[in-house]
């Protein structure tokens, strides 16, 4: 007789109300399907990997444990969310991820009750679970909360103002440190090297102190998570000894792949803390899946891949990145000039500065999640007469807004800022879109505001910025490849305020900020070909504006068009002030201003949404024929 395999036990388990059901052997199994399963998924869409395949016992663990959703779970970041969303409700969607009109890549509150609290910035989750914790208090309702954080949204000093006033408020509130000793970057650091070097001296030696008293409160299951815990890292007794000294009950570390490990510390918490309680939790990114464990980053973030091979799908660009352009330049004018430092906010590889740290180690710095430091530190070189690229992605800039303000522009203070990842982003979202910089940066007296078209207009915007002492300045330029123009052996430095004609036309003008020039310049073939002859402008900056060119375009042209790759409130809306305050609106001059829609726009390919927005060729040209009244939209070739 033929013996039938069982039916998955993933297929069993729809909700977490279905995992409960399960007996504890069981939950093994459970988790390599549901590690196969997201392998499987991610292979087909890309997305990150490595977070979530470190998670998966945790996840498991957690659901089986406490009576989600009416208990809360909050997932700081949210790479390593993908499990979760599997086990709740989303199986069916998760081939979607990341993909329009599919799931997002992290959590978020209007696609499910599971996700309690939506997350794409690190270090939040903490202070949010607190906020549950007392609203739950306050609402005199039985509910446990629970913050999944990483070891390294752990640098980011958000989440040590929250466990400050989480332990002060001796708040019911659960966290869960996943250490997996890997954040994006390798971990970085004196908090990083604290929690991992040996204890010593009367630390260590009060180490069985800390197990008795371990053991005595989850029992004798524990005991080899200790033995663990030595052979791990003697120094976390250490990590326990400060985390207590804010309050919180610490235990740990245990080995986050264990479900006797697990289940037991879980349980024990939930039936018997009542106070703020942290534990430990050592897992391994990328684990169970051979391929992300051999690789340096432990596939954090990958294309689509080949399950077998684990060899991502090669993306043959016909032009290299803004971000590679960026960073070979910068490397250029830091051999020039040796007081050219960089500083990232632990995206080294992402922003390029990797480049800078390979030839100049001692002027890169990592300063690990950790923005608002980043500016400051930044600002504190300026001011001994470095010059600090303080490169980050436009979305990361946000967290960081007070110290552009107040240690940066009211002083005066030289800090260059490399904007990355301007615009749209595409799978990314919403919560990773560069909409708000230039509206953010071009209110502040004094600062430089500036967008590069092409890849060779960045090569300038690097040497000019580097040469540029009177003040802070910043340049944006999105994620993705060029337009493959010729670069320069090395950039020019610009006239500050001073953009370029780039076309010349009588009827129309089109004024670019950044990389729209391309569907600027496309756009105005249709427009000449319809009888309306068009000029085309390059803006370069937004702050100073080039007020001679823009009184040029508007006395000489019928149509006037803004067009940024923006927020409401940036470029345009410079442009529009300016034109009013010169009273240049009074002779009729039709005016748009084509920026980025005031909605937050869902995941697609950044083309789909610059084509939602208006913001390409044919969304252009219909602007135009819009603004003169025309009902005939004419049809965009290629």
């Amino acid at each position: 007789m033929t013996h039938m395999p069982e039916t998955p036990l993933l297929d069993q388990v729809h909700y977490p109300s279905d995992l409960r059901k399960l007996e504890d052997r069981d939950l093994p199994q459970l988790a390599r399907e549901l590690r196969n399963e997201m392998i499987d998924a991610v292979s087909r869409t890309g997305g990150h990997l490595g977070a979530g395949l470190g998670v998966v016992e945790l996840t498991i663990a957690i659901h089986n444990v406490f009576n989600t959703p009416n208990d809360r779970l909050i997932f700081d970041v949210g790479h390593q969310c993908y499990p979760h969303k599997i086990l709740t409700g989303r199986r069916d969607r998760i081939r979607t991820l990341r993909q329009e009109d599919g799931l997002s890549g992290f959590t978020r509150r209007a696609e499910s009750e599971y996700d309690p609290f939506g997350a794409a910035h690190s270090s939040t989750s903490i202070s949010a679970g607190l906020g549950m914790a007392v609203a739950a208090e306050l609402d005199k309702t039985d509910r446990r909360v629970i913050a999944v954080i990483g070891d390294g949204a752990m640098s980011a000093g958000m989440a040590y103002e929250a466990l400050n006033n989480a332990g002060a408020l001796d708040a019911r509130l659960i966290v869960i440190l996943n250490d997996n000793d890997m954040s994006i970057a390798p971990p970085t650091g004196a908090m990083s090297a604290y929690l991992a070097r040996l204890a010593s001296g009367r630390t260590y030696m009060g180490f069985r102190d800390f197990g008795k008293k371990l053991t005595a409160y989850l029992g004798k299951n524990v005991d080899r998570a200790i033995t663990r815990a030595v052979e791990h890292a003697r120094g976390y007794v250490t990590g326990g000894t400060m985390f207590e000294e804010m309050g919180f009950y610490h235990i740990g570390p245990i080995d986050g792949h264990s479900f006797d490990h697990l289940l037991p510390v879980l349980r024990n918490v939930r039936d018997h803390a009542q106070g703020p309680v942290l534990i430990h939790v050592v897992t391994q990114k990328g684990k169970g899946y051979p391929p992300a464990e051999a690789a340096a980053d432990k596939y954090h973030g990958v294309n689509k891949f080949d399950v077998i091979t684990g060899a991502q799908a090669k993306v043959k660009p016909n032009a290299p990145s803004y971000t590679s352009v960026f960073a070979d330049a910068l490397v250029q004018e830091a051999m020039l000039d040796e007081k050219i430092v960089g500083i990232t906010a632990a995206m080294p590889n992402g922003t390029g500065l990797d480049k800078l740290q390979e030839f100049f180690p001692a002027r890169c710095f990592d300063v690990g999640i950790a923005e608002q430091h980043a500016v400051t530190f930044a600002a504190g070189l300026a001011a001994e007469g470095f010059k600090p690229f303080a490169a980050l992605y436009s979305t990361f800039l946000q967290r960081a807004y007070d110290q552009v303000v107040h240690d940066v522009a009211i002083q005066g203070l030289p800090v260059r800022f490399p904007i990355d990842r301007a615009g749209f982003v595409g799978a990314d979202g919403p919560t990773h879109a560069g909409s708000f910089d230039t509206a953010f940066l071009a209110t502040l007296p004094g600062f430089v505001v500036m967008a590069a078209a092409d890849e060779a207009e960045l090569k300038h915007m690097v040497r000019t910025a580097a040469a540029y002492d009177l003040g802070p300045i910043s340049f944006r330029y999105p994620r993705g490849e060029g337009v493959g123009i010729e670069l320069p052996e090395r950039g020019e430095i610009l006239q500050i305020g001073k953009g370029r004609i780039v076309k010349q036309g009588s009827k129309v003008a089109l004024l670019s900020f950044g990389t729209r020039l391309a569907d600027s310049l496309a756009a105005a073939e249709d427009l000449d070909a319809a009888g309306l002859p068009t000029t085309v402008a390059d803006a370069r900056f937004a702050k100073p504006l080039d007020h001679d060119l823009i009184r040029q375009l508007a006395s000489h042209h019928e149509v006037l068009i803004t067009i940024e790759e923006g927020s409401v409130g940036g470029f345009g809306s410079q442009v529009m002030q300016f034109l009013a305050t010169e009273g240049l609106l009074d002779n009729g001059l039709k005016i748009r201003t084509l920026v980025m829609p005031d909605i937050w726009m869902e995941q697609a390919k950044p083309e789909v949404m610059n084509a939602k927005a208006g913001l390409d060729r044919a969304g252009i040209v219909q602007t135009v024929f819009k603004a003169l009244g025309r009902s005939r939209i004419i049809e965009v070739a290629g």
